[in-house]
């Protein structure tokens, strides 16, 4: 079982209860740095932001079947106190726990559904080839992003393109998408880069990422780009968990050289994946 599926079983099975992300990380047999990756590309939001969601979706019901206890149904839905229970009920749906048992009905409220694995499309995968990189020094522009909300990377590439070929000691011309620093909320950093030979004179806004030597697999996504999240997927959630190798301590690199075309989105890249036994 990937580690994704397990982590859904786990939380739908515990979500009443206190968790950590700790908690869900070892049943998953996974890091934390993982597991919210993975999850956040699978589900569309980190796994914390899932029980919660989870928590208040079975709240929501009951108050609108008209629960009469607000205060056990925020102890049934893992909050310790009716102010904490309110707050984010408040927060999550715009209207107070007494509002909507006033209203009765569950009209305009989007709850948070269980969500099985065979809803994760899967895509079809090449058979990656093994390859262990020089250390590289990455300098470009960086954002942060929460899963799902991705749709400012194709912006943050548009806005690096006037820098290609003008930057102070740029190496070649592959252009580089890291990721990295992903925090237990699942957000990361995403820096659109060039291979640079110092980080001497560049630009002060510009980020600077020291990649280290590893081991990598290296993934083709030959299709358009904007299919790219089902191929980080299917690498994380089928392939990964039955390779018998682990995530190394390496950022994940989106390889883009002369293949690819920036205009149309069409030519493929490459993905590589640090690995350890």
């Amino acid at each position: 079982m990937n580690p994704v599926a397990k982590a859904l079983w786990f939380i739908e099975s515990h979500y009443t209860k206190e968790l950590t992300l700790d908690d869900v990380a070892e049943i998953c047999g996974v890091s934390r740095y993982h597991l919210s990756r993975v999850f956040g590309i699978a589900v569309g939001c980190s796994p914390i932001r899932y029980v919660r969601g989870r928590r208040l979706a079975e709240a929501a019901r009951a108050l609108a079947n008209g629960a009469p206890d607000i205060l056990g149904v925020a102890l049934e839905a893992g909050y310790s106190s009716h102010e904490a229970f309110m707050r984010a009920f408040r927060d999550h749906f715009m209207v107070t726990p007494e509002g909507l048992r006033a209203r009765g009905n569950m009209d305009g409220i989007q709850l948070q559904e269980p969500i099985r694995m065979e809803q994760l499309m899967l895509t079809a995968l090449e058979a990656p080839r093994f390859e262990t990189f020089k250390p590289l020094l990455i300098a470009g522009m960086s954002e942060r992003y929460r899963v799902p909300d991705l749709a400012g990377i194709p912006s943050q590439w548009q806005k690096f393109a006037p820098h290609l070929g003008h930057i102070r000691g740029q190496v070649g011309s592959t252009a580089y998408g890291v990721i990295c620093n992903t925090d237990e909320q699942g957000s990361f950093e995403y820096v659109c880069g060039v291979e640079v030979s110092d980080f001497a004179k560049l630009p002060s806004e510009f980020a600077k990422i020291r990649v280290p030597e590893q081991m990598y697999a290296v993934f083709r996504h030959r299709d358009h780009i904007s299919s790219i999240q089902r191929t980080f997927f299917t690498i994380f959630n089928k392939w990964l968990p039955e390779s018998g190798y682990k995530v190394g301590e390496g950022p994940e690199l989106e390889v883009y050289d002369g293949r690819f075309d920036p205009r149309t989105g069409n030519g493929g890249l490459d993905i590589r994946v640090s690995l350890r036994k």
